[in-house]
């Protein structure tokens, strides 16, 4: 009776037991002694691709001022809306103007005077001349008139620049826009006192173009630099217009084209890293002036590429592994080293040659010396991501994200 309740007990636990296998190996244990599993296996993709590098940068303006009036007074009057667009010569601020019509008329009554004066010396000098010359009057006289002729002159020059310089400060009073752009909020109320030079009235920014700075560090650099030069130009004077590309942090908003045009002349010596310029069409707007902005840089020449799905690499350990099938069904892992994402697939920058035959679906159901039953698929040459899902789109020759596994 011992021993057959012993042979039932085991009996009993085998189901148990079969099933802790399964749940521990993910493989059925009918499967071991049966059919091997179906996975799908496709084809890398092999292409000529370029590599991007992904940066974060920082909208600027390309003009950016601060309106000051040139002349003091007490602010009149405001010609603008907070926050508008205006165009180069639009009519901002007005100050006071009456003291500077004062000073106006002042100047051009003191140019009548002096205009008056050359008058009169004149005619002193000639009538100097004529006695001089009869012996009527001593030489100093002729001198003395000669003197104030030329002195009536040089007054008359004065007055002239006199009246030029309050025609100018009348002309300041009215404050225009020295570029076209975004204005901000007026900072000074009409009434208040604004100080000639100091006083900050308001700022305007351009939107269109616009420019992206970021940073790059010293291996980049040089690995831009030479391929610049490769291209018949240098990175300071924008890698002979290398085409870029820029995501805002609106994953709906398609990607913003543009080039470099411009990069710094030295490393700095803190940071280690050399900060370069983008420059953008913005005609409706879109960029402003502080935003962050992910840009991607064409980070090598075109080459050909390994590109397979991020669904077909795995992970041992700290490895990046995919599985190969021979051509028996036999699974092997291989170790690779994947790059940024291109056309919607990872890039493969070592570990295959394109040739292998991969699994893409059932990871989970294969194991390095086991044999499969594989399901060939033909993977297509672009699979980007739509526009509205969690990843940007990737576009031809552009990582939609950084580089994995290094």
């Amino acid at each position: 009776m011992r021993c057959r309740d012993a042979f039932r007990a085991v009996v009993g636990f085998w189901p148990v037991f079969a099933a802790c296998v399964w749940v521990a190996t993910g493989t059925p244990v009918a499967a071991q002694g049966g059919a091997p599993p179906t996975v799908t296996v496709a084809k890398p993709v092999s292409r000529e691709i370029v590599e991007d590098d992904e940066f974060v940068g920082r909208f600027q303006a390309v003009d950016e001022v601060e309106v000051r009036s040139r002349v003091g007074g007490y602010l009149a009057s405001v010609h603008f809306t907070d926050g508008q667009l205006v165009k180069e010569g639009d009519l901002l601020f007005t100050i006071d103007q009456r003291p500077f019509e004062t000073a106006l008329n002042q100047a051009k009554s003191e140019l009548v005077v002096a205009n008056t004066l050359v008058d009169f010396t004149k005619a002193q000098f000639e009538r100097a001349e004529t006695l001089v010359g009869r012996g009527s009057i001593p030489q100093s006289t002729l001198d003395d008139r000669r003197r104030e002729y030329f002195a009536a002159q040089a007054r008359v020059d004065g007055a002239t620049a006199a009246q030029a310089r309050a025609q100018l400060d009348m002309e300041y009073t009215a404050i225009r826009a020295p570029l076209a752009g975004r204005i901000d909020r007026r900072r000074v109320s009409v009434g208040n006192l604004v100080n000639a030079d100091d006083t900050v009235l308001t700022t305007i920014v351009s939107l269109d173009p616009i420019q992206l700075y970021f940073d790059i560090d010293e291996r980049r650099f040089l690995d831009y630099q030479r391929d610049a030069r490769q291209r018949g130009g240098s990175l300071q004077e924008g890698a002979g217009g290398l085409d870029v590309s820029v995501r805002v942090a609106d994953t709906a908003q398609s990607a913003f084209k543009g080039k470099l045009d411009f990069a710094e002349n030295r490393i700095d010596n803190e940071t280690g890293t050399m900060r370069v310029r983008a420059l953008f069409a913005n005609p409706d707007f879109t960029l402003q002036p502080g935003l962050f902005g992910r840009i991607n840089v064409p980070g090598s020449l075109p080459h050909p590429g390994v590109l397979v799905p991020d669904e077909a690499i795995g992970v041992d350990q700290d490895r990046r592994i995919v599985y190969v099938v021979a051509d028996d069904g036999t699974v092997s892992a291989k170790p690779v080293r994947p790059g940024p994402r291109i056309y919607g697939y990872r890039v493969i920058r070592e570990g295959l040659d394109g040739t292998e035959t991969l699994v893409i679906n059932g990871l989970m159901r294969v194991r390095p010396g086991a044999k499969v039953t594989p399901e060939l698929v033909t993977l297509p040459p672009d699979r980007s991501t739509p526009v509205g899902s969690t990843l940007p789109p990737a576009q031809a020759g552009t990582a939609a994200e950084p580089d994995a596994g290094q």
